[in-house]
């Protein structure tokens, strides 16, 4: 799998060049949600502050989201992935789409 290191948002890497662009890779994630993770979040907001079952769920999907798109890039044989966003699109009420992206790239250390 790529390594963490070779993550970023940005479009290089320090000491590194890109040798290859293999393309665009994607992880999507849909999710929705539970009657019971509603119920609870709306009796949350009751009381206010973090809606931790919200914050949890998110923070679950872009997890799932990115671990696809890891094991994407690594399908064509990427070492790193430059660029990497977030999008997310609400389907329809209750059921959003986490999407992470990035450029998949072969990378090689800079000869000092």
């Amino acid at each position: 799998m790529v390594a963490q290191e070779f993550v970023t948002t940005a479009f290089e890497l320090p000491g590194y060049r890109v040798k290859r662009n293999l393309g665009v890779v994607r992880g999507i994630v849909v999710r929705s949600r539970s009657i019971v993770g509603t119920i609870g979040a709306s009796l949350q907001t009751m009381v206010g502050g973090n809606i931790s079952l919200f914050s949890n769920l998110c923070e679950q999907t872009r997890n799932d989201a990115f671990a696809l798109m890891l094991q994407h890039a690594e399908a064509l044989g990427a070492n790193a992935v430059i660029g990497v966003r977030y999008d997310a699109t609400e389907i329809m009420q209750g059921v959003t789409e986490v999407l992470s992206y990035g450029a998949a790239v072969e990378v090689e250390r800079i000869p000092k």
